[in-house]
């Protein structure tokens, strides 16, 4: 379906075909026209699917500019898809002049609350800082006509249930909700079961949101072996744009050290930087200043990041679910993508039950061998001399210097000592990395069925304590103490909802 069969205001039209966009992607093509029915709606799908413009456009169409309340609210898991949800639809709603305000922890309320009385329209945040704003009455939803729950799952996991009910319990009864999450736990249905009206359920499957085009290896290494392991992995595959996952902040700030003293360009995110920090970090992966990206799960949930070629899982994650979540940033739009995971001997039971959700093997990946490592780093620095040929047009500075060489040293000799001089051996630089606590070693069955959740819901206690600590972090980030009401029961009472699902089985 092409966006122009769509209903949508002209100017909408004009800013979608100005970001170069024609056809709509599935979900697109079958939530916009429910949810401008004004129907409450459940979209499945994961990110990259084009979620953001399937409820964003409708929203920009529905929202009337000669009034000044906020209309619509969006509630994102983390800041990040927060940031990224207001770009867009400022992007999509720019010639309408639709307002659209981003709040969010970690950064200076005041400043939220002075953008919040220029009136904007669609008010886009993460919960607790929505419903720190909702306390103290700069966030007024009396004329809130739609809710839109983004990667509602992922709010699930971090633990903001509690929050989201408080929001929905203080908007009016009269309103439209719709729901988007890439699963649909019990959690999740009991929400809609509780504050959607008989919702319409568009469930998206695809071959993109397969791994199908996602090649998947792991490397057996003990926690000490897998940084050299690692920075000789990228001397042979010579990733373009790579995301490497560290389960805790310290390790991503070490593996960012490390990388940096080795002559990699990389970077670092995680829930401790400023705002400001890691908006600037993620502007420069994304415009392709920087080839490698250092990050925590929870910061790097909800980013829309395209052209990502490798990922690498430094540590494996002990939530299979989170696996999927990572690698599912490569492999993109028809592109191929490689994952490489580390895995210390005690953690295999994790590569199994991992694999029982994707039901998929990983394939093993030997470490390098000092010859290919060689052959990698000689094609790099052939093709840098190729570049500085095609691009350098001042190179005639050094012919005097050239002529004096030449006279002197052969032409054989002269690219030896550059080459011995161009490459060096990165473990001459030595980085250490402090070891985690391992996972506890996990005994896993082979069946295919039954392993998705285990770990995050009544698996083993050091799976529970490490989910609780990283649900505690990101909820103290984002609060900063703003108190939470207790009216929840406004909209209890309703019956059992009848959910009326539609599916894509496109292949």
């Amino acid at each position: 379906m092409k966006f122009k069969e769509l209903d949508l205001d002209p100017r909408l039209l004009s800013a979608v075909d100005e970001a170069g966009f024609e056809e709509t992607t599935p979900i697109q093509a079958q939530t916009i026209p429910l949810v401008m029915t004004g129907a409450d709606v459940i979209g499945q799908a994961q990110t990259g699917t084009g979620k953001t413009a399937a409820f964003g456009l409708p929203l920009l169409n529905a929202v009337d500019t000669q009034s000044s309340d906020i209309q619509a609210l969006i509630i994102s898991p983390t800041r990040e898809l927060a940031i990224q949800t207001q770009e867009e639809l400022y992007r999509l709603g720019k010639e309408k002049k639709v307002k659209v305000q981003s709040v969010y922890g970690g950064s200076d309320i005041r400043r939220q609350i002075r953008a919040l009385k220029n009136h904007p329209q669609i008010v886009v945040g993460t919960p607790g800082r929505m419903l720190d704003h909702i306390n103290r009455h700069t966030l007024k939803l009396h004329n809130v006509k739609t809710v839109v729950l983004d990667e509602a799952d992922e709010m699930l996991d971090m633990g903001f249930v509690e929050d989201i009910e408080s929001i929905l319990s203080n908007v009016p009864n009269k309103h439209q909700t719709l729901l988007f999450s890439a699963t649909m736990p019990k959690p999740i249905m009991k929400i809609a079961d509780k504050f959607m009206n008989e919702p319409e359920v568009v469930k998206i499957k695809s071959k993109e949101l397969t791994a199908d085009k996602i090649e998947q290896y792991f490397v057996k290494a003990r926690d000490y072996e897998k940084f050299d392991l690692m920075t000789r992995l990228f001397d042979v595959q010579a990733p373009e744009l790579a995301l490497i996952f560290g389960r805790t902040k310290r390790r991503v700030d070490e593996l960012t050290r490390g990388l940096q003293a080795r002559g990699y360009n990389a970077e670092g995110i995680h829930g401790d930087l400023s705002q400001d920090k890691r908006t600037s970090v993620l502007r420069k992966f994304k415009a392709g200043k920087l080839d490698f990206l250092v990050a925590t799960d929870v910061a790097a949930r909800g980013l829309d990041i395209s052209g990502v070629s490798h990922v690498y899982n430094y540590d494996i994650p002990q939530d299979p679910d989170s696996y999927v979540h990572r690698i599912g940033r490569t492999g993109r739009a028809g592109h191929s993508g490689v994952s490489v995971t580390f895995v210390t001997p005690n953690e295999m039971g994790y590569l199994r039950t991992i694999e029982n959700l994707t039901k998929k093997r990983m394939e093993p990946l030997a470490p390098p061998t000092d010859k290919e490592v060689l052959k990698g780093q000689l094609e790099s620095v052939k093709q840098d001399i190729k570049d500085t040929l095609e691009h350098d047009k001042h190179l005639d500075r050094f012919d005097s210097a050239v002529q004096e060489l030449l006279a002197e040293y052969s032409p054989e000799d002269i690219a030896r000592i550059f080459l011995s001089e161009s490459i060096k051996d990165a473990e001459t630089v030595p980085v250490k990395i402090a070891p985690e606590r391992p996972l506890p070693s996990r005994k896993v069955s082979h069946s295919r069925s039954g392993h998705g959740r285990r770990g995050r819901y009544n698996g083993h206690r050091g799976g529970n304590n490490d989910h609780r600590r990283r649900r505690n972090n990101d909820r103290r980030d984002d609060k900063k103490g703003g108190k939470r009401r207790e009216n929840d029961n406004k909209r209890h009472g309703r019956s059992k909802k009848s959910f009326k699902i539609r599916t894509n089985l496109e292949k």
